[in-house]
């Protein structure tokens, strides 16, 4: 829930109070129910207040807590927070709101920066110390809720999005070639802490920063769970794993149940949002609101899968909600999916999700989605592949199953001064694999997958589409613990049945078998992936504009090649290459970026 920002000065001046103001009205979609401003030495705050928790005026941001002489703003929501609002009762905190926000500002008046550590949830935050000036920087785990950065020698203004810190003004727009060459690599993944502008930086996921009211700055990471065999489990069966999953799961899922409005699902049909709303109807939820988006089939390619939605949504009970969307309206929702994107995002569902969320949030304002299960739990189809190389090998078969594009193929691709003079991608994979604290190739990969790759695509994708409604999506298979239980699970469970071989299990248990044992899906979006007339039109005006060619990124042969025919260059993973590049230029422009 929610959107902050923020500036802090390290020059002696005071803080630019109409900077953090339009940083702070950039992200109303995200904060619909209110906004507040703070101000106290070189430090302000800005935030826009979605309400989910403690629905009173109480719980506005940003919250000071005068005993304390402590200010902070906060995004996301502490599942725990009413578990450790007990026990900070008990150590004798008095508390004037029953929201997390307060929860989190006591628990960092208790612990420290250690805070941290006992939250459940997803969280980005900002807390001030009144006394010393210090402040306090923090993300979640899984880097579920986003926190920007644009620094100079000066300042250091951050925000929950990109384009509120461009609001700002004052950013080097320029692009970072290797951020481009992870775009281009990585299926447009660039990881934290990059962003394509030379001028933002992201935090990265588990990670506490401290700043010294003179700029120094320091960083903990505070999780990085083990891909490895743990001695607690090494009794366990193969039946044993399933219900440890499916406990886990299910405490998971009813975790993200506290809210005080009520909570929905996003139900694809698939396995993963399918177990949510079994294990939702397991708890007692009756009457529980369900949410599906399809889109017409071009090029022989069904675009919904709303036979399978439907059967779970029967077979529960559900108050289920569909939403067709025909092609000829995709080309004009890109605008509204791209203006929220706080990164350039190609993949399909972007524009799915948005559109999905825009009807969602007329129902409620939480939702639960299944995002995040296949990198979990191995479930794409190149995780076996990639088992089966030698451990000293992982980086070698990451790249070979994964990448996009060599770095060779790159220098078709952009112009010389675009280009870094190595292969910095593959040298991040390569580093990445080689660290301790994984014990199989596969174990090396998806640790990258859920720590790092997945951080940047899928969950910010879901973020970014949801929030511009002003729906808070959570994602259960996220849960720390569930993922810290399942990166000790054995990879041949994982690998077992198709991928995903202890989730299946788990999910027989609870769901119509057809349901489990149905062919994977992949959201596709039809008139994107095959370029249909009114979005090729689109991004043929995209890469022809005078920016575009000011720019001059990419090669103006390789554009041209491309748009001669649009549906016939994919990338190694299968992407539409023509539409990757256009992506990022729509992106570029739609912000005002020159």
């Amino acid at each position: 829930m929610c959107g902050l920002t923020g500036e802090i000065r390290f020059d002696g001046g005071r803080p630019d109070i109409a900077a953090v103001e339009r940083m702070t009205d950039r992200l109303a979609p995200r904060g619909p129910d209110g906004r507040g401003l703070w101000s106290q030495g070189p430090v302000a705050l800005g935030h826009r207040r979605l309400k989910i928790i403690d629905l009173s005026e109480c719980g506005a941001q940003p919250m000071t807590d005068p005993g304390a002489r402590l200010t902070g703003v906060f995004n996301g929501c502490v599942y725990n927070y009413r578990e450790l609002r007990d026990e900070l009762h008990a150590l004798g905190h008095r508390f004037f709101s029953h929201s997390d926000t307060e929860v989190v500002l006591k628990a960092y008046q208790q612990w420290g920066a250690d805070c941290v550590d006992r939250f459940h949830g997803m969280f980005a935050f900002v807390i001030v110390e009144q006394d010393t000036g210090r402040v306090v920087l923090a993300r979640d785990r899984l880097g579920i809720k986003p926190l920007y950065l644009s620094a100079t020698s000066e300042r250091l203004r951050f925000a929950s999005s990109l384009p509120a810190l461009l609001a700002a003004g004052g950013v080097d727009t320029s692009l970072d070639p290797v951020a481009l060459h992870q775009y281009l690599s990585w299926h447009a993944t660039v990881v934290a802490p990059r962003t394509v502008l030379n001028g933002v930086r992201k935090l990265p996921p588990a990670t506490v920063r401290v700043v010294e009211p003179d700029g120094t700055q320091h960083d903990r990471r505070y999780w990085n769970p083990l891909h490895t065999r743990r001695p607690e489990y090494a009794d366990l069966t193969a039946d044993d794993w399933t219900d440890a999953v499916l406990d886990a799961l299910r405490t998971a899922v009813r975790r993200r149940m506290v809210a005080d409005v009520p909570v929905g699902v996003l139900l694809s049909g698939g396995l993963d949002s399918s177990l949510i709303v079994a294990l939702l109807a397991d708890e007692g939820q009756r009457d529980l609101a369900t949410f599906s988006v399809g889109f017409e089939s071009e090029g022989d390619e069904d675009g919904d899968e709303f036979h399978w939605s439907d059967l779970v949504a029967r077979h529960f009970d559900t108050r289920h909600h569909q939403l067709m969307v025909p092609s000829d309206r995709v080309a004009g929702a890109l605008d509204g999916a791209v203006r929220a994107m706080s990164e350039p995002m190609m993949s399909h569902d972007v524009v799915a999700f948005h559109l999905l969320s825009e009807q969602v949030a007329k129902e409620v304002k939480v939702v639960q989605s299944g995002q995040g299960a296949d990198e979990v739990f191995a479930g794409y189809d190149w995780y076996p592949a990639m088992a089966g190389a030698p451990r000293e090998r992982a980086a070698e078969a990451y790249v070979d199953a994964y990448a996009d594009r060599s770095h060779a193929d790159m220098a078709d691709v952009l112009r010389p001064e675009m280009l870094p003079d190595r292969d910095t991608s593959a040298e991040f994979i390569a580093e990445h694999m080689a660290q301790d604290g994984a014990d199989t190739a596969l174990d090396a990969q998806l640790r990258l997958d859920t720590l790092v790759m997945m951080v940047d695509d899928p969950v910010k994708r879901v973020d970014n589409m949801t929030m511009d409604w002003g729906l808070e999506a959570r994602v259960p298979f996220l849960d720390h613990e569930l993922v810290e239980l399942a990166a000790a699970c054995p990879p041949e469970l994982k690998l077992a049945d198709g991928g995903k071989g202890v989730l299946k299990a788990a999910g027989r248990r609870v769901l119509p078998r057809e349901v489990v044992d149905r062919p994977k899906g992949y959201f596709p979006v039809p008139a994107i992936r095959h370029m249909a007339g009114p979005v090729l039109q689109r991004v043929r005006d995209t890469l022809t504009a005078p920016e575009a060619r000011a720019r001059g990124v990419f090669r103006e042969e390789y554009v041209e090649r491309l748009l001669a025919a649009p549906d016939a260059h994919r990338t190694r993973r299968g992407a539409n290459a023509l539409w990757q590049i256009a992506l990022l230029e729509t992106w570029l422009q739609t912000h005002g970026i020159r």
